[in-house]
Protein backbone atom coordinates (compact mmCIF):
# COMPACT_ATOMS: atom_id res chain seq x y z
CA UNK A 1 0.00 0.00 0.00
CA UNK A 2 2.24 3.36 -1.07
CA UNK A 3 -0.08 5.95 1.18
CA UNK A 4 1.19 10.02 0.60
CA UNK A 5 1.31 10.59 3.97
CA UNK A 6 4.29 7.39 4.20
CA UNK A 7 6.04 9.07 0.86
CA UNK A 8 5.76 12.32 2.99
CA UNK A 9 7.06 11.50 6.27
CA UNK A 10 10.10 9.63 4.08
CA UNK A 11 11.06 12.12 2.37
CA UNK A 12 10.51 15.56 5.30
CA UNK A 13 12.85 12.97 7.51
CA UNK A 14 15.46 11.85 4.77
CA UNK A 15 14.10 7.71 5.80
CA UNK A 16 13.89 4.74 3.14
CA UNK A 17 11.81 2.86 5.58
CA UNK A 18 10.92 2.34 8.70
CA UNK A 19 14.38 1.19 10.50
CA UNK A 20 14.70 4.51 11.84
CA UNK A 21 11.93 4.40 13.77
CA UNK A 22 12.50 4.64 17.45
CA UNK A 23 16.18 5.12 17.29
CA UNK A 24 16.76 8.66 17.05
CA UNK A 25 15.59 12.25 17.10
CA UNK A 26 14.31 13.36 13.62
CA UNK A 27 12.60 16.42 12.38
CA UNK A 28 12.04 18.21 8.77
CA UNK A 29 9.74 19.67 6.37
CA UNK A 30 8.70 18.48 2.93
CA UNK A 31 6.08 20.31 0.32
CA UNK A 32 2.87 18.91 1.82
CA UNK A 33 0.22 21.61 2.45
CA UNK A 34 -2.26 19.61 0.36
CA UNK A 35 -1.47 17.03 2.07
CA UNK A 36 -2.25 17.85 5.94
CA UNK A 37 -5.62 19.40 4.55
CA UNK A 38 -6.51 16.63 2.91
CA UNK A 39 -5.99 14.80 5.76
CA UNK A 40 -7.91 16.83 8.44
CA UNK A 41 -8.56 20.44 9.14
CA UNK A 42 -9.54 21.92 12.62
CA UNK A 43 -13.08 22.43 11.16
CA UNK A 44 -13.37 18.59 9.94
CA UNK A 45 -12.49 18.19 13.84
CA UNK A 46 -14.85 20.15 15.16
CA UNK A 47 -17.74 18.69 13.31
CA UNK A 48 -16.34 15.44 13.98
CA UNK A 49 -16.72 16.05 17.52
CA UNK A 50 -20.20 17.47 17.30
CA UNK A 51 -21.81 14.89 15.73
CA UNK A 52 -20.50 12.25 18.15
CA UNK A 53 -20.77 11.27 21.57
CA UNK A 54 -17.83 11.49 22.75
CA UNK A 55 -16.56 11.74 26.39
CA UNK A 56 -13.40 11.42 28.68
CA UNK A 57 -11.05 9.84 28.46
CA UNK A 58 -11.09 9.57 24.25
CA UNK A 59 -12.14 13.23 24.43
CA UNK A 60 -10.43 15.83 26.87
CA UNK A 61 -9.81 19.46 27.21
CA UNK A 62 -6.96 21.44 28.83
CA UNK A 63 -6.39 24.78 30.07
CA UNK A 64 -3.20 26.41 31.19
CA UNK A 65 -2.01 22.61 31.04
CA UNK A 66 -4.63 21.33 33.48
CA UNK A 67 -7.04 19.33 32.62
CA UNK A 68 -10.20 20.64 32.92
CA UNK A 69 -13.34 18.34 34.72
CA UNK A 70 -15.47 17.02 31.72
CA UNK A 71 -18.84 18.82 32.72
CA UNK A 72 -16.93 22.02 31.68
CA UNK A 73 -17.50 21.08 27.99
CA UNK A 74 -19.56 17.84 27.75
CA UNK A 75 -23.55 17.92 28.38
CA UNK A 76 -26.41 15.63 29.01
CA UNK A 77 -28.77 16.03 26.22
CA UNK A 78 -32.22 14.67 26.40
CA UNK A 79 -34.26 12.79 24.00
CA UNK A 80 -38.18 13.44 23.88
CA UNK A 81 -38.76 9.65 24.79
CA UNK A 82 -36.29 10.57 28.20
CA UNK A 83 -32.84 9.23 27.22
CA UNK A 84 -29.95 10.86 28.10
CA UNK A 85 -26.57 11.18 25.89
CA UNK A 86 -23.54 13.00 26.92
CA UNK A 87 -22.54 14.97 24.64
CA UNK A 88 -20.15 17.86 23.25
CA UNK A 89 -21.66 21.21 24.36
CA UNK A 90 -20.25 23.20 21.36
CA UNK A 91 -20.82 26.54 22.83
CA UNK A 92 -18.81 25.29 25.91
CA UNK A 93 -16.37 24.00 24.07
CA UNK A 94 -16.19 27.41 21.40
CA UNK A 95 -16.00 29.60 24.61
CA UNK A 96 -13.07 27.88 25.82
CA UNK A 97 -11.21 27.59 22.88
CA UNK A 98 -11.95 31.52 22.09
CA UNK A 99 -10.00 31.84 25.64
CA UNK A 100 -7.20 29.72 24.36
CA UNK A 101 -7.54 25.90 25.24
CA UNK A 102 -6.56 22.38 24.15
CA UNK A 103 -8.97 19.58 22.67
CA UNK A 104 -7.60 16.39 22.83
CA UNK A 105 -9.13 13.61 20.88
CA UNK A 106 -7.79 9.92 21.14
CA UNK A 107 -8.08 7.63 18.14
CA UNK A 108 -9.76 9.86 15.56
CA UNK A 109 -8.89 6.96 13.82
CA UNK A 110 -11.89 5.25 14.98
CA UNK A 111 -14.44 7.92 13.97
CA UNK A 112 -12.27 9.25 10.49
CA UNK A 113 -11.96 7.41 7.49
CA UNK A 114 -9.26 9.34 6.55
CA UNK A 115 -7.09 8.43 9.37
CA UNK A 116 -8.23 4.86 9.47
CA UNK A 117 -6.46 4.77 6.24
CA UNK A 118 -3.74 6.58 7.29
CA UNK A 119 -3.40 4.37 10.19
CA UNK A 120 -3.76 1.01 8.42
CA UNK A 121 -0.80 2.11 5.95
CA UNK A 122 1.46 2.90 8.95
CA UNK A 123 0.79 -0.33 10.35
CA UNK A 124 1.61 -2.18 6.86
CA UNK A 125 4.63 0.32 6.63
CA UNK A 126 5.90 -0.33 10.53
CA UNK A 127 4.33 -3.89 11.25
CA UNK A 128 3.34 -2.10 14.61
CA UNK A 129 -0.27 -1.12 15.58
CA UNK A 130 -0.60 2.45 15.28
CA UNK A 131 -3.25 4.76 16.54
CA UNK A 132 -4.01 8.66 15.79
CA UNK A 133 -4.36 11.07 18.25
CA UNK A 134 -5.07 14.92 17.68
CA UNK A 135 -4.77 18.24 19.32
CA UNK A 136 -6.00 21.14 18.37
CA UNK A 137 -4.57 24.19 20.49
CA UNK A 138 -5.85 27.74 20.05
CA UNK A 139 -4.58 31.55 20.99
CA UNK A 140 -2.18 31.56 23.53
CA UNK A 141 -2.70 28.32 25.24
CA UNK A 142 0.16 26.36 27.49
CA UNK A 143 1.12 23.02 26.47
CA UNK A 144 1.58 20.49 29.29
CA UNK A 145 4.42 19.83 31.01
CA UNK A 146 7.77 18.21 30.10
CA UNK A 147 6.69 14.63 29.75
CA UNK A 148 7.96 11.56 28.14
CA UNK A 149 5.90 8.98 26.27
CA UNK A 150 6.05 5.04 26.40
CA UNK A 151 5.95 4.44 22.69
CA UNK A 152 7.61 6.38 19.48
CA UNK A 153 5.43 8.93 18.11
CA UNK A 154 5.62 10.48 13.97
CA UNK A 155 3.76 14.15 14.40
CA UNK A 156 2.33 15.79 11.35
CA UNK A 157 1.57 19.39 11.82
CA UNK A 158 -1.39 19.85 10.40
CA UNK A 159 -2.57 23.54 10.72
CA UNK A 160 -1.19 26.47 12.40
CA UNK A 161 2.19 26.71 14.25
CA UNK A 162 3.26 25.60 17.76
CA UNK A 163 6.76 25.57 19.84
CA UNK A 164 8.74 22.70 20.92
CA UNK A 165 11.38 21.83 23.62
CA UNK A 166 12.63 17.88 22.82
CA UNK A 167 15.06 16.61 25.26
CA UNK A 168 16.85 13.24 25.66
CA UNK A 169 15.56 10.37 27.26
CA UNK A 170 16.54 10.18 31.12
CA UNK A 171 16.24 6.35 30.91
CA UNK A 172 16.82 4.13 28.28
CA UNK A 173 13.48 2.59 26.75
CA UNK A 174 11.60 3.62 29.68
CA UNK A 175 8.10 1.49 30.00
CA UNK A 176 4.82 1.87 30.89
CA UNK A 177 4.71 -0.51 33.42
CA UNK A 178 8.36 -0.67 34.64
CA UNK A 179 10.77 -1.79 37.53
CA UNK A 180 11.80 1.69 38.24
CA UNK A 181 9.87 5.09 37.68
CA UNK A 182 11.30 7.40 35.43
CA UNK A 183 10.22 11.13 36.58
CA UNK A 184 12.98 13.10 36.32
CA UNK A 185 13.22 15.27 33.02
CA UNK A 186 16.68 15.19 31.09
CA UNK A 187 18.59 18.22 31.04
CA UNK A 188 20.01 17.47 27.53
CA UNK A 189 17.68 19.62 25.19
CA UNK A 190 17.91 18.02 22.03
CA UNK A 191 15.65 20.94 19.63
CA UNK A 192 13.57 23.81 20.05
CA UNK A 193 11.91 24.98 17.07
CA UNK A 194 8.04 26.09 15.45
CA UNK A 195 6.61 23.53 13.74
CA UNK A 196 4.42 24.41 10.24
CA UNK A 197 2.43 22.77 8.72
CA UNK A 198 3.63 19.83 7.01
CA UNK A 199 6.58 19.64 9.20
CA UNK A 200 7.31 15.89 10.89
CA UNK A 201 8.61 15.20 13.97
CA UNK A 202 9.62 11.64 15.28
CA UNK A 203 10.53 11.46 18.57
CA UNK A 204 11.44 8.03 20.39
CA UNK A 205 9.94 6.79 23.50
CA UNK A 206 11.61 8.21 26.71
CA UNK A 207 12.30 11.39 25.25
CA UNK A 208 11.48 14.35 26.95
CA UNK A 209 9.28 16.99 25.13
CA UNK A 210 6.58 19.93 25.60
CA UNK A 211 4.74 22.40 23.36
CA UNK A 212 2.96 25.50 23.53
CA UNK A 213 1.40 28.09 21.31
CA UNK A 214 2.43 30.81 24.42
CA UNK A 215 4.17 34.37 22.85
CA UNK A 216 2.84 32.74 19.32
CA UNK A 217 -0.18 35.11 19.62
CA UNK A 218 -3.96 34.65 18.49
CA UNK A 219 -4.28 31.76 15.93
CA UNK A 220 -4.58 28.15 16.40
CA UNK A 221 -2.13 24.83 16.08
CA UNK A 222 -3.41 21.42 15.32
CA UNK A 223 -1.19 18.31 15.20
CA UNK A 224 -1.97 14.48 14.87
CA UNK A 225 0.65 12.04 16.94
CA UNK A 226 0.91 8.49 15.41
CA UNK A 227 2.10 6.60 18.12
CA UNK A 228 3.68 2.99 17.18
CA UNK A 229 4.29 0.76 20.37
CA UNK A 230 6.78 -1.15 18.80
CA UNK A 231 7.68 -4.95 20.36
CA UNK A 232 10.38 -5.40 23.16
CA UNK A 233 12.41 -8.37 24.92
CA UNK A 234 9.62 -7.91 27.53
CA UNK A 235 6.90 -8.64 24.96
CA UNK A 236 8.50 -11.92 23.60
CA UNK A 237 9.71 -13.18 27.36
CA UNK A 238 6.18 -12.76 28.06
CA UNK A 239 4.99 -14.97 24.98
CA UNK A 240 7.20 -17.32 25.62
CA UNK A 241 5.61 -17.78 29.39
CA UNK A 242 2.61 -18.91 27.40
CA UNK A 243 4.33 -21.57 25.49
CA UNK A 244 5.68 -22.63 28.76
CA UNK A 245 2.41 -24.20 29.25
CA UNK A 246 2.45 -26.64 26.84
CA UNK A 247 5.82 -28.38 28.83
CA UNK A 248 4.60 -30.61 31.78
CA UNK A 249 7.90 -29.63 34.10
CA UNK A 250 6.72 -25.77 33.75
CA UNK A 251 2.96 -26.65 35.02
CA UNK A 252 4.07 -28.89 38.22
CA UNK A 253 4.65 -27.18 41.25
CA UNK A 254 7.54 -25.16 42.54
CA UNK A 255 8.80 -27.58 45.49
CA UNK A 256 8.60 -25.40 48.47
CA UNK A 257 9.22 -28.26 50.65
CA UNK A 258 11.38 -30.38 49.02
CA UNK A 259 15.05 -31.23 49.74
CA UNK A 260 17.25 -28.50 48.86
CA UNK A 261 19.08 -31.14 47.02
CA UNK A 262 15.57 -31.87 45.19
CA UNK A 263 14.66 -28.18 45.06
CA UNK A 264 18.12 -27.45 43.13
CA UNK A 265 17.19 -30.30 40.64
CA UNK A 266 13.91 -28.77 39.62
CA UNK A 267 15.46 -25.48 39.46
CA UNK A 268 18.54 -26.93 36.79
CA UNK A 269 15.92 -28.29 34.86
CA UNK A 270 13.92 -25.79 35.08
CA UNK A 271 16.73 -24.08 33.50
CA UNK A 272 17.54 -26.15 30.80
CA UNK A 273 13.81 -26.20 29.43
CA UNK A 274 13.76 -22.27 29.34
CA UNK A 275 16.51 -22.72 27.53
CA UNK A 276 15.13 -25.11 24.70
CA UNK A 277 11.87 -22.66 24.83
CA UNK A 278 14.19 -19.80 23.99
CA UNK A 279 15.88 -21.85 20.79
CA UNK A 280 12.66 -23.25 19.65
CA UNK A 281 10.64 -19.65 20.02
CA UNK A 282 13.23 -16.42 18.56
CA UNK A 283 11.97 -13.06 18.65
CA UNK A 284 11.66 -13.73 14.70
CA UNK A 285 8.69 -16.18 15.46
CA UNK A 286 7.14 -13.91 18.19
CA UNK A 287 7.02 -11.12 15.46
CA UNK A 288 5.31 -12.89 12.62
CA UNK A 289 2.68 -14.41 15.38
CA UNK A 290 1.96 -11.05 16.55
CA UNK A 291 0.56 -9.84 13.23
CA UNK A 292 -1.43 -12.95 13.60
CA UNK A 293 -2.92 -12.49 16.78
CA UNK A 294 -5.87 -10.40 16.43
CA UNK A 295 -8.80 -10.27 14.16
CA UNK A 296 -9.74 -6.97 12.18
CA UNK A 297 -11.45 -3.80 12.68
CA UNK A 298 -14.92 -3.05 12.68
CA UNK A 299 -16.82 -2.71 9.24
CA UNK A 300 -19.88 -2.64 7.31
CA UNK A 301 -20.13 -6.30 6.12
CA UNK A 302 -21.71 -6.03 2.72
CA UNK A 303 -25.01 -7.40 2.32
CA UNK A 304 -27.11 -7.91 -1.43
CA UNK A 305 -29.85 -5.47 -0.06
CA UNK A 306 -27.80 -2.61 -0.15
CA UNK A 307 -26.98 -2.71 -4.09
CA UNK A 308 -24.45 -4.63 -6.13
CA UNK A 309 -20.75 -4.90 -5.02
CA UNK A 310 -18.32 -2.73 -6.94
CA UNK A 311 -14.98 -2.16 -4.92
CA UNK A 312 -13.48 -3.92 -1.93
CA UNK A 313 -10.14 -3.08 0.32
CA UNK A 314 -8.33 -5.36 2.14
CA UNK A 315 -8.58 -4.11 5.83
CA UNK A 316 -6.24 -6.38 7.66
CA UNK A 317 -3.96 -5.02 10.82
CA UNK A 318 -0.96 -6.20 8.40
CA UNK A 319 -0.17 -7.24 5.25
CA UNK A 320 -1.48 -10.41 4.90
CA UNK A 321 1.42 -13.69 3.55
CA UNK A 322 0.25 -15.25 0.58
CA UNK A 323 1.85 -18.78 0.37
CA UNK A 324 2.20 -20.55 -2.95
CA UNK A 325 1.89 -24.49 -2.10
CA UNK A 326 1.98 -27.48 -4.43
CA UNK A 327 -1.20 -28.03 -4.28
CA UNK A 328 -2.92 -24.92 -3.65
CA UNK A 329 -2.34 -21.16 -2.52
CA UNK A 330 -2.45 -20.04 1.42
CA UNK A 331 -3.78 -16.94 3.02
CA UNK A 332 -2.34 -16.02 6.52
CA UNK A 333 -4.08 -12.67 7.97
CA UNK A 334 -6.14 -11.61 11.36
CA UNK A 335 -5.43 -15.64 12.86
CA UNK A 336 -7.23 -17.08 9.72
CA UNK A 337 -5.70 -19.56 7.20
CA UNK A 338 -7.80 -19.81 4.08
CA UNK A 339 -6.70 -21.92 1.31
CA UNK A 340 -7.39 -21.26 -2.67
CA UNK A 341 -6.17 -23.06 -5.71
CA UNK A 342 -3.74 -21.63 -8.07
CA UNK A 343 -6.08 -20.21 -10.33
CA UNK A 344 -6.82 -17.38 -7.61
CA UNK A 345 -3.36 -15.67 -6.84
CA UNK A 346 -3.41 -12.97 -9.29
CA UNK A 347 -6.84 -12.15 -7.47
CA UNK A 348 -5.75 -12.72 -4.37
CA UNK A 349 -2.14 -10.66 -4.76
CA UNK A 350 -4.64 -7.93 -6.37
CA UNK A 351 -7.58 -7.80 -3.37
CA UNK A 352 -4.66 -8.06 -0.79
CA UNK A 353 -2.72 -5.49 -1.88
CA UNK A 354 -4.05 -2.92 0.70
CA UNK A 355 -5.31 -0.54 -2.16
CA UNK A 356 -8.72 0.38 -3.22
CA UNK A 357 -9.96 -2.21 -5.93
CA UNK A 358 -12.91 -1.72 -8.48
CA UNK A 359 -14.00 -5.12 -9.38
CA UNK A 360 -15.37 -4.11 -12.78
CA UNK A 361 -11.78 -3.00 -13.64
CA UNK A 362 -10.21 -5.99 -11.63
CA UNK A 363 -11.94 -8.63 -13.79
CA UNK A 364 -10.46 -7.07 -16.96
CA UNK A 365 -6.65 -7.60 -15.54
CA UNK A 366 -7.21 -11.08 -13.90
CA UNK A 367 -10.35 -12.38 -15.05
CA UNK A 368 -13.94 -12.86 -13.48
CA UNK A 369 -13.52 -15.14 -10.89
CA UNK A 370 -12.15 -12.49 -9.10
CA UNK A 371 -15.89 -11.00 -7.94
CA UNK A 372 -15.84 -14.61 -6.12
CA UNK A 373 -12.23 -14.12 -4.81
CA UNK A 374 -13.77 -10.92 -3.42
CA UNK A 375 -17.13 -12.36 -2.26
CA UNK A 376 -14.96 -15.12 -0.08
CA UNK A 377 -12.77 -12.35 1.82
CA UNK A 378 -15.50 -10.31 2.74
CA UNK A 379 -16.89 -12.94 4.45
CA UNK A 380 -13.97 -14.27 6.48
CA UNK A 381 -13.10 -10.64 7.04
CA UNK A 382 -9.82 -9.98 5.68
CA UNK A 383 -11.78 -7.26 2.70
CA UNK A 384 -14.39 -5.28 3.18
CA UNK A 385 -16.80 -3.35 0.87
CA UNK A 386 -15.94 -0.15 0.05
CA UNK A 387 -18.81 2.15 0.65
CA UNK A 388 -18.60 5.80 -0.22
CA UNK A 389 -17.64 6.69 3.18
CA UNK A 390 -14.55 4.78 3.48
CA UNK A 391 -13.88 5.03 -0.03
CA UNK A 392 -13.32 8.79 0.82
CA UNK A 393 -10.31 7.68 3.04
CA UNK A 394 -8.37 6.42 0.25
CA UNK A 395 -8.73 9.30 -2.43
CA UNK A 396 -6.08 10.89 -3.54
CA UNK A 397 -3.87 9.47 -0.90
CA UNK A 398 -3.88 5.92 -2.33
CA UNK A 399 -3.76 3.98 -6.22
CA UNK A 400 -6.76 2.26 -7.18
CA UNK A 401 -5.06 -1.13 -7.65
CA UNK A 402 -6.53 -1.73 -10.44
CA UNK A 403 -5.35 1.05 -12.23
Amino acid sequence: MAHRLIQHVEKALCWTGPGNLGHAFAVGDADGTDLVERILTPSRLLDLVMRRSLADPQLRCFRDGTELHPNAYIAQSVTRRGQSIRMVDMRRLANLLDDGATLVVDQVNIFDPTLEAACRALQWWSRERVQANVYLTTNNAAGFDLHWDDHDVLIVQLAGEKRWEVRGDSRQVPMYRDSTRNSTPSEDIVWTGTLRPGDVMHIPRGYWHKATRQELGTGLSMHVTFGFVQRTGVHWMSWLADWSRDTDLFRQDLKRWAEPREQELQCRRLGEEAVALIRSRDPGAYLAAHEQETGTPRHIRHLKILGTLHSVVCVTDFPPQIRTEKEAVEVLAAGKKLTFTHKALPSLRLLLSGDPVRLADAAMVVGSKVNRVAEILIEEDLCTWLTPELSSGYTDLVTNAAL
